[in-house]
């Protein structure tokens, strides 16, 4: 388990991609891109559980990860903070390595791969074209105008992106075939017809509760908002949080009926306006 409610599986691909590796001499990329593309998988997830939503399984595929996923109910600028988080990360490390450059020149033999490799999974999930990030951004910014207009504009627009690395690979061949772009090519060219879908936050304490589940009680402003409140919910703990405003407490509200506040998507209303009724 790679972050509290998210699995890491492998595929039998990626094993028979990485012993490939092994005898081509580019063990040390396939692992930089592995670590990579796991840290931009995991900001998806860790900024989906702010959100509210738990991505189930990271898969580790031969062309990288990929993470279920699906956004119905979630806000548009929460979906968008949601698809920012892969690049970001990415971005965030390869700056890392280029400021230890700076201070420490004689890093750069050690950390270059990792820097370039983050710098690239950072630029590439940025093309607007399915399944990357940046195809499910532009799918969001078109969503004013319909979601089925918005598809197909997507669709377009990353058959288009698929042709180009297509010809960019034809080109290659008259020298040194580029492969990588024949894969991509496809991978892009699928990506255009398929669906990403997530699991809506819940938990599922039966077996737990048989167990023993140790409870965690925070204190906190009744003002608060459903939103403020998702970092202190785990699988791992019951929650319940205790209520004050000015001062004064209000009451407790458990764990269900957060949950129940949250399944609803109301994100931005009060705590104090989620305590049962009298």
């Amino acid at each position: 388990m790679v972050l509290p409610g998210v699995k890491l599986r492998i595929h039998p691909l990626f094993l028979a991609a990485g012993l490939f590796s092994v005898f081509t001499g580019d063990l040390m990329i396939f692992l930089a891109a592995t670590l990579a593309a796991v840290e931009h998988e995991c900001a998806h997830a860790f900024a989906a559980r702010r959100c509210g939503f738990v991505l189930g399984t990271i898969v580790l595929m031969p062309y990288g990860a990929v993470i279920a996923g699906d956004l119905t109910g979630i806000g548009k600028k929460q979906e968008l903070a949601v698809l920012a988080a892969g690049p970001l990360a990415n971005a965030c490390t390869a700056l890392f390595f280029a400021a230890l450059w700076w201070l420490w020149p004689e890093t750069y033999a050690y950390t270059d791969t990792a820097a370039y490799v983050s710098a690239a999974l950072f630029l590439v999930n940025l093309l607007p074209a399915y399944p990357l990030d940046g195809g499910r951004m532009l799918h969001l910014a078109l969503s004013r105008f319909g979601e089925t207009r918005a598809r197909r504009i997507c669709r377009a627009v990353t058959l288009l992106t698929a042709a180009g690395v297509l010809v960019y690979f034809v080109v290659s061949c008259f020298s040194d075939p580029a492969w990588s772009a024949l894969v991509f090519a496809v991978l892009l060219a699928a990506g255009a017809f398929g669906k990403v879908s997530y699991q809506r936050l819940a938990f599922v304490r039966g077996r737990r509760f048989s167990r023993g589940v140790e409870e965690r009680r925070v204190v906190i402003e009744a003002s608060r908002t459903v939103q403020d409140a998702l970092r202190y919910l785990t699988e791992e703990k019951y929650l319940v949080l205790v209520l004050y405003e000015e001062g004064e407490y209000l009451g407790e509200l458990t764990e269900e009926e957060y949950v129940a506040a949250l399944s609803e998507g109301k994100y931005g209303q009060r705590l104090a306006d989620c305590l049962p009724k009298l």
